[in-house]
């Protein structure tokens, strides 16, 4: 809906149907995803914290998760405080400006991710599997390049689509049937052509999308490989637990956009669409702080020193205080 085509681009705003959610259930709902999207907030500034503030995260796989955390608060913030707005008040109504602008948000996020996921994966790949060249493989030049790259091409990605979207035409249907602006679901409601945005959308799930979930799957394979060479099941399971929790991960978040995405729309119901997108743009980013930092024990040592440092400085031992009592340990 361009106001820049055509006369027939005339209208002014869309509204989001959302989930259709009965009154039993309306205030559990609102909690709920009040709830995930606070915790996801909050755990990944607490990460962001910890990495800035603690020498001794300033490794390559600490890099990539402080920007993972960066891109995760960026991204729902993108997404569900409209969406709460919209459940609690059922003013469903969202501007033309404003639906675009969360768009390109989801897709510069949804791409940067992919491609940071794909860089952390290769992280640990050089780390277990050629552990001897990891400080040249993975010197902090070649880290800013790959999260650099992860975030320009997240940009331009999003800024292509967004520039095509916005010089189509909408003269029909206002009503978009998902709880924010998805880029599949607006261009269904264009009256212009649009077989240049199918196009290239599909090819984008391709390139950013399907072929780095196969690269870090491969990636993963050789990683088993060597940890089933470790001696000690104590190391092989400690190493197994913390693949198959990074695997989960992965494998929800590539795997419910893409088959959003790529799967032929008559092999699923428009409510299920919205119940997988929901995984990804609420439930993935609060795990992601929670599988690959906060059961890290580097990360709880961290946490500890931050704490101790903090009570040190801001309650100073008067002479009716012990040093016992200042910290929790």
């Amino acid at each position: 809906m361009s106001p820049y085509i055509d006369n027939c681009t005339t209208l002014g705003e869309f509204h989001l149907l959302s989930f259709s959610i009965s009154a039993d259930f309306q205030i559990a709902f609102i909690i709920g995803i009040l709830l995930m999207y606070s915790l996801t907030i909050l755990w990944n500034l607490v990460i962001i914290g910890l990495i800035s503030l603690t020498p001794q995260l300033h490794t390559p796989m600490y890099y990539f998760l402080s920007n993972l955390a960066v891109q995760d608060v960026v991204y729902v913030s993108s997404i569900l405080p409209k969406f709460l707005g919209i459940t609690i008040t059922k003013d469903n109504r969202i501007a033309f400006p404003e639906c675009m602008t969360q768009m390109f948000f989801f897709i510069f996020c949804v791409g940067t991710e992919f491609l940071l996921l794909m860089s952390m994966a290769y992280d640990r790949y050089v780390a277990i599997c050629v552990p001897l060249h990891y400080s040249v493989l993975m010197n902090p030049g070649r880290c800013v390049l790959l999260a650099l790259a992860s975030w320009l091409v997240g940009f331009f990605t999003a800024l292509i689509h967004s520039l095509l979207v916005l010089f189509a035409s909408f003269c029909s249907s206002q009503d978009i049937n998902h709880f924010y602006c998805d880029l599949k679901t607006v261009i269904k409601l264009a009256s212009s052509n649009t077989t240049h945005i199918r196009t290239l959308l599909f090819v984008v799930c391709v390139v950013l999308g399907l072929f780095p979930f196969l690269l870090i799957l491969l990636s993963y394979i050789f990683i088993i490989l060597t940890i089933i060479k470790i001696p000690g099941s104590k190391g092989k399971e400690k190493a197994f637990s913390s693949c198959s929790s990074h695997l989960i991960i992965v494998v929800l978040f590539y795997g419910t956009p893409l088959s959003s995405y790529m799967i032929p729309e008559s092999e699923r119901s428009e409510e299920q669409a919205k119940m997988l997108s929901l995984l990804y743009t609420a439930v993935v980013p609060l795990l992601n702080p929670l599988v690959y930092s906060l059961r890290n024990g580097e990360v709880l040592t961290a946490m500890k020193i931050i704490n101790e440092k903090y009570c040190l400085v801001q309650k100073p031992v008067s002479k009716f205080q012990s040093m016992d009592g200042l910290c929790c340990s």
